[in-house]
């Protein structure tokens, strides 16, 4: 697989692969989160997450082993996309319900700068915005904390840096497609899910070249397109009416053993 072939939109480390698993592979996988017992699935005030490959933190991860139903997915992801430098190591599971999203984030510094998110379940639109100096921002960003739950800071610009050149941009995330973003789309934008069940959809970088996958053109229950009024700005939007389950796969470098070792 050539992952060169799958870039959207003008920002040239963003990667969308539609129908990267099969409807039976996303059966099983969502089979296996389900299974998973009730003391896995921490809950946020906007949706619930699971946590796998262990604890972490700005100073590295305090290691546990990946099932072996993750193990086997993250493994593809990382010898077929190539752009990952080690094996993935970490896993956070997110179910949204149709009104939930998250918030405008920045992974942390943990994190190598690529991010690969398999998305399940129901469709919806991932908006990519630029970093602003946030000298006023007056908390509009929220914190690393509240986006993804692990205890390390938000990434913000210094007063004098500009991105002016940069744009906002939109992905739809079609259930079975894979989506990754590194290097400049990693770490000069902040991405993020409105908590809204309508979501604009026709003007989403992989609509527009048409790289959705031919298995979800917009006929499904979940995917019901209605015509924009004139107060949205017209167009068309999808109407989110299922759960969504995204499987967000990245890589920590420093990895400890103990407690003792991380030093937290």
């Amino acid at each position: 697989m050539d992952v060169e072939e799958f870039v959207v939109g003008s920002v040239p480390t963003v990667f969308y692969l539609p129908d990267y698993v099969t409807a039976a592979e996303e059966e099983q996988l969502l089979n296996n989160i389900h299974k998973a017992p009730i003391s896995k699935w921490k809950t946020l005030k906007n949706r619930r997450l699971q946590n796998w490959g262990g604890i972490v933190h700005d100073k590295g991860l305090l290691a546990q082993g990946l099932p072996p139903w993750l193990e086997q997915v993250t493994h593809r992801i990382y010898t077929e996309s190539k752009l990952f430098p080690s094996a993935i190591n970490h896993v956070l599971i997110n179910e949204y319900l149709p009104d939930q999203g998250i918030m405008p984030h920045q992974d942390g510094p943990a994190y190598v700068p690529v991010v690969a998110i398999l998305s399940l379940g129901s469709p919806v639109i991932m908006n990519f915005t630029p970093h602003q100096s946030f000298k006023n921002a007056g908390g509009t960003t929220g914190s690393y904390n509240d986006a993804v739950s692990e205890p390390a800071p938000l990434r913000m610009m210094n007063s004098g840096e500009s991105l002016s050149e940069h744009r906002p941009f939109s992905v739809a995330l079609m259930p079975r497609s894979l989506l990754i973003f590194k290097d400049a789309a990693y770490s000069e934008y902040l991405h993020g899910i409105e908590d809204s069940e309508l979501q604009p959809y026709d003007k989403a970088i992989n609509v527009r070249n048409g790289l959705l996958g031919d298995g979800h053109i917009p006929t499904s229950c979940d995917l019901k397109l209605v015509s924009g009024s004139s107060e949205d700005g017209g167009g068309s939007i999808i109407h989110r009416t299922g759960t969504r389950i995204s499987l967000t796969c990245r890589v920590v470098l420093k990895v400890h053993k103990s407690f003792v070792k991380l030093k937290i």
